[in-house]
Formats: structure tokens, C-alpha cells, sequence
């Protein structure tokens, strides 16, 4: 496949070592167009740019009337790259100003981006920059983190351009992956169940829904055709995401099994209530003198009714939260649920599971399922043979981004 990059360049010095970016990636094959903003152009010719990408070098919106490059460019591109992205640039994007071509098609974009700061150390650790830094990758930006070194200002610190070796291999990464799921359609739910006692009063848990939007956000990026059904949440997915928002849990089991036959991934993150009341009162529960006991009777189990009809090429992924014996747990609910891949975590952590912004988990999958990186590792839980990968703290972004990777793998064909 011909891989088809946008290269946007700001004003940075280290915006002189565009050339040598563009040269890497055409050793690779990569169809290149680079945008450069105002100040981008104070360190790099468009000149230069027009004889190593052969193409012209987009800089203004109303250069070619009745053309709409902040539109047609992110359609065209399979990602985005910005080197050297710069503080101003890092703040137009976190917060939707769309002020210049680079900026505005960066709004437009649906698909991966890719930013590599440069910036004076000072500017790097300031409290506004990792804020816009932080929002970016909870949206999915990957950043190029940059490194220690001298800087142009003729100091040292962090702030330094990562090198060009790295931008590149994290870029082709990218790359590599982007439309992967192209014409493929995935199921993802999220978010908490409420099961009715009364008319003001619900039985649910602290699911926020952030790691199942996560999941679908990730599931698009590679091109998938998204169906998220969600429980209860705060949170909005993007607008080329199917929403079916659900309440109870026989809401969601409705939902998801109408659709499941189409699917070829199913990713399970809500946190469905595993009882209900017994019966909803019609009215209003009022107080007496003495306690109340609630009857509550079991839910059906979505995940198991999936697992027992899965069609022969579906890929069935489920999410365990446990507050002790984690792989012990998962591994078990991969038999006894037919599932493909589980990820699990402790949601007792305070800085992982329900209603934060990071997770820490681990994802296991039964051993000869697909190719194990290096990094994973092989184990028996229970008399379940599993492969594993045990991820360190990472924003639910990043999480999501390791399920839709294995997602990939599983369904490459040399996973058959």
C-alpha cells in the first residue's frame, strides 16, 4: 500500500532538519506533502520542499480559490506528522484554533497525528504546555517526546527535537497500522448499567465509560466502522462513531445482540450490573421505621452469550475488573467465555480503574491465538495456557491503542 503522509512544519529551528525527514521517508516508500505555516518558512525554503517532494508545499487556505485544503489534505493523508510542532502550535491544537492551514485542517483531521515538540526547556515544563500536551494524547496524538541535549539557545535541557531516527520509526509505526481495520466493523461497549429500585433511585457502579470510548476512538483511527453502545456517561464520542445509549442491562444486552451477528469485533469494556431488582416499584420507596431488604435476581451475562455465538473469524474481547487474583480471574473468563483476548486490571488502585484517566493492566490471550511480541510473556493460570502482556501506568488512551493493536493482530492473516 502507497502510505500517504502530511508533514506539517512550524517555527522552530529544528524545522532545518524537514529535509532530512522527507529524505527518510521516501526511502520508505511514503508520499509526502509538507505544510508549512508563516514561521515555518523563516527556517526552511518551499523551494527546498518542492524538489525533494516533487509536489507543491501548502501554506495558505485561500491560495487556490474554490479549493478547500484544510478539507481535501487530512482525507487524503493516512496521518499527520508535525516536526518541529511548537508550543504555539501544541496550544492551536489542544484547543481547536484554526487560524492557519496547519491549524485548520488539524481540526479536520480523522485520522492519526503524530507531533514531535521542540521548544526552550523552560517552555517544555511549563504547566500550560503539559496541559496541551496531556490533552492531545487523551484525544490519541502520539508524541514524539523530545530529548536532552543542547538547545539553540545555547543551553541545555529537555526540550531538543527527538531525533530523526526516532520520529521516523514511531511515524512508520503509525503508518503501518493506519486503515488496518479498513472495512471491518467493531463493536465496542462503555460505560455503567442503572438498574431501577424506584422511580429516584438506581442500583450502578463508578464506570465513567473512558476506557470503552477510548477503545472505539482507536477502533476508527484504524479505519473500523464503529458501534459504541454505552451506558451511562458524561463523555461524547466523535461523530463518525455510531452511539446507542442504553440504561439498564437488559438494555444492553438488547443492543448488542441485535448487532453482534454483523460484527467481526466485539470489545465488551461496560461495566454491566450483574443484578437487578427483582421487580421497580412504580412509586417512589418511602421511609418507615425500620430497614428495607431488596430482592434482587441475576442479569443475563452479555459477554457469555456472546462467547457461545460467536460466528467462526469473529474476534471477542472482554474486560475483567478485579480487586485481587487478576490473572487467575481473566484467564479462567477466557475458557469459560470463549473469548479471544481479556484485559484486566485492579480497580482497588487509586490511580487506575473506574472514573481516572489511567489504567494499569494486563492483556492475555490464549497461547497459539496470534504471534506474541517479544516483549510478552507465556503462563499457565488456572490450567489456562495464556500469553500476556503486563503494561505499566498509561493514560486509557494508550490502553486502548495496545487492545486495538492485538485486535489487529489476531485478525492479520498470518494469525489464521
Amino acid at each position: 500500500m502507497q502510505r500517504r503522509l502530511l508533514f506539517g512544519i512550524t517555527g522552530g529551528i529544528a524545522a532545518y532538519k524537514a529535509p532530512l525527514i522527507i529524505r527518510e521517508f521516501q526511502k520508505r516508500n511514503v508520499t509526502v506533502k509538507p505544510v508549512v505555516t508563516s514561521h515555518g518558512f523563516q527556517f526552511v525554503t518551499a523551494a527546498t520542499l518542492a524538489a525533494l517532494t516533487g509536489g507543491p508545499v501548502y501554506s495558505d487556505m485561500f491560495e487556490q480559490q474554490g479549493e478547500y485544503p484544510h478539507l481535501e489534505l487530512p482525507r487524503w493523508a493516512h496521518a499527520l506528522l508535525v516536526a518541529p510542532a511548537t508550543a504555539n502550535c501544541l496550544a492551536k491544537f489542544a484547543w481547536g484554533v484554526a487560524d492557519d492551514l496547519l491549524s485548520a485542517l488539524f481540526v479536520a483531521l480523522k485520522k492519526p497525528a503524530i507531533l514531535a515538540p521542540a521548544m526552550n526547556h523552560d517552555m517544555w515544563v511549563s504547566d500550560s504546555v503539559q496541559h496541551n500536551v496531556r490533552l492531545l494524547e487523551d484525544r490519541g496524538a502520539r508524541i514524539a517526546h523530545p530529548e536532552t541535549g543542547y538547545l539553540a539557545c545555547v543551553e541545555q535541557g529537555v526540550g531538543r527535537m527527538a531525533d530523526i531516527e526516532s520520529i521516523v520509526e514511531q511515524t512508520m509505526q503509525v503508518l503501518d497500522r493506519s486503515g488496518a481495520l479498513e472495512g471491518r466493523r467493531v463493536l465496542v461497549t462503555a460505560g455503567a448499567t442503572r438498574e431501577s429500585i424506584d422511580p429516584v433511585r438506581f442500583i450502578t457502579n463508578w464506570s465513567s465509560g473512558k476506557m470503552g470510548f477510548a477503545v472505539a476512538a482507536a477502533m476508527a483511527r484504524r479505519g473500523a466502522r464503529v458501534t459504541l453502545v454505552s451506558g451511562h456517561t458524561t463523555l461524547v464520542p466523535a461523530h463518525d462513531i455510531e452511539f446507542v445509549r442504553v440504561t439498564s442491562a437488559q438494555d444492553m444486552f438488547e443492543a448488542v445482540t441485535a448487532r453482534a451477528a454483523d460484527m467481526d469485533v466485539i470489545v465488551k469494556a461496560a461495566a454491566v450490573a450483574d443484578y437487578t431488582p427483582a421487580a421497580r416499584q412504580e412509586h417512589k420507596i418511602k421511609k418507615s421505621g425500620g430497614g428495607m431488604t431488596l430482592e434482587l435476581t441475576r442479569t443475563k451475562d452479555i459477554l457469555k452469550h456472546l462467547g457461545e455465538n460467536k460466528r467462526p473469524g469473529q474476534i471477542l474481547v472482554g474486560f475483567s475488573a478485579e480487586t485481587r487474583d487478576l490473572m487467575e480471574n481473566a484467564a479462567a473468563k477466557i475458557k469459560k467465555k470463549n473469548l479471544d483476548m481479556i484485559v484486566c486490571n485492579d480497580v482497588s488502585a487509586k490511580d487506575a480503574g473506574f472514573g481516572v484517566d489511567t489504567n494499569r493492566v494486563a492483556l492475555l490471550w490464549p497461547a497459539g491465538k496470534a504471534a506474541a511480541p517479544d516483549h510478552c510473556e507465556k503462563g499457565s493460570f488456572g490450567g489456562v495456557n495464556v500469553v500476556y502482556e503486563q503494561c505499566e501506568l498509561m493514560s486509557k488512551t494508550l490502553v486502548a491503542e495496545r487492545v486495538a493493536d492485538r485486535v489487529c493482530a489476531m485478525l492479520s492473516p498470518s494469525a489464521r
